[in-house]
């Protein structure tokens, strides 16, 4: 079977439900990133174990699409929800030109990736995607959009950010169904700052 590398965003295809375990706003820094965000309040953590059932779902939704097997060599960094349904989700993985290619060109079959499962599992679903280089805190990144309208008139949106960081990929991701949640999670991402 061939191997796809699996990107964190691929949980989206999951059907999203995890409990939470705390409810604040929370400043969080990474110091492997220099980063620091403002968690949104009324987000709580997810366990590590509950994220690993989710995980495990979309690793199976794309190898079901593909006939594939997935290699998941994704460092969580941290994942909050509120609600069912509304994840901010950060995490990291290795990456090197010289072995993995072109970033840019993977970038592009991820999206291809994400795109095809999402179809193929949500055959009556309407799907949009937008593609775009975003700029936060001085350096830019690669963002995908995905936007569902699903046949029972729910809406489901993702917002994939991802750059690399010398032999790293860093990447940002949000899922969420509820438009004012959402917002709370791009503008807690655009204010985010790396040193």
């Amino acid at each position: 079977m061939k191997k796809i590398t699996f990107i964190y965003a691929l949980l989206l295809v999951s059907g999203i439900a995890c409990k939470g375990q705390i409810s604040t706003s929370l400043t969080l820094y990474n110091s492997e990133f220099n980063w620091t965000i403002v968690i949104p309040e009324d987000f709580n953590s997810v366990s590590a174990e509950e994220w690993s059932r989710l995980q495990n779902k979309g690793e199976d939704a794309v190898e079901k699409t593909y006939d594939a097997e997935v290699t998941n060599q994704v460092k969580t960094i941290f994942v909050f929800k509120s609600g069912d349904f509304n994840y901010l989700e950060s995490n990291q993985q290795p990456y090197d030109v010289s072995v993995d290619g072109n970033y840019l060109e993977t970038c592009k079959q991820i999206k291809e990736i994400l795109f095809e499962t999402f179809r193929t599992q949500m055959p009556n679903a309407k799907i949009d995607t937008l593609s775009a280089v975003e700029t936060i805190s001085g350096l830019e990144f690669q963002k995908f959009r995905v936007d569902i309208d699903m046949p029972n008139g729910m809406k489901f949106t993702s917002l994939l950010y991802s750059r690399l960081f010398g032999k790293k990929e860093f990447s940002v991701n949000m899922m969420y169904v509820e438009a004012s949640k959402g917002q709370q999670m791009l503008d807690a991402w655009r204010n985010s700052k790396f040193e």
